[in-house]
């Protein structure tokens, strides 16, 4: 077995670079797939079929192929479909906002409806409008709910975030992969990243931890 870290260190600030543009990339992804996943959870739980349909349709289309299919298609069809020269930055964000937003209508479907009937009776007794119920009652009782698998979903993406390497956006993974191209080193960048990218989980899964814990001493 032959092999050099020392040709590598010097390439590790580099690698370590990625870190940032990946946690930048995973929180902006997050932040689309929070919004448009809170409205496809609503419809969900709405009375228009039509919606719940669709709605249904979207979380089945975006679970049921493959990240890296999605991020194909948005990436290199953008330009042919709507003449737009779509950046890889922006079709990642796009395609991992896009398909969270799938995975977190559920699990926001989930917390509303283990929301006390009570607090939605309660409301309604008092004439308040539906936007309102769900804006100032139902949805914050339901977000506090959901903030530890929210934050697993935010782990989930980190891993996951390593797809857009094929795309050419210098995260961790793919700024491994230019060191091992320049130095013709493979398994030693690789490894880096690979260490990086683990330790960059535990800490955020300690967090998640540490979140939780919090949120059970406060009920």
């Amino acid at each position: 077995m032959n092999l050099d870290f020392n040709q590598i260190v010097p390439s590790i600030p580099f690698i370590m670079g990625g870190i940032w543009v990946t946690l930048k990339f995973v929180s902006v992804s997050l932040i689309i797939g929070l919004i448009l996943g809170t409205f496809l959870a609503v419809l969900k739980i709405g009375k228009v079929k039509v919606l719940i349909i669709l709605s249904d349709i979207y979380t089945s289309i975006f679970r049921g192929t493959p990240l890296i299919l999605q991020l194909s298609i948005i990436y290199f069809a953008t330009p042919q479909l709507i003449d737009y020269n779509i950046s890889a930055y922006e079709a990642g964000v796009l395609t991992f906002g896009l398909n969270s937003a799938a995975y977190i209508s559920e699990i926001i479907r989930a917390g509303i409806q283990a929301v006390d009937k009570g607090q939605k009776e309660a409301a309604e007794a008092l004439g308040i409008p539906y936007n309102q119920m769900m804006l100032k009652i139902i949805l914050p009782q339901a977000f506090r709910n959901i903030l530890p698998a929210l934050f697993n979903e935010f782990i989930t993406l980190t891993k996951e975030s390593a797809i857009v390497s094929v795309i050419g956006v210098m995260d961790i993974l793919r700024r491994s992969q230019v060191v091992a191209s320049n130095t013709f080193a493979y398994f030693e960048p690789l490894l880096i990243a690979g260490v990086i990218y683990y330790v960059l989980v535990m800490a955020l899964t300690l967090l998640g931890k540490l979140l939780e814990r919090r949120l059970k001493r406060s009920d």
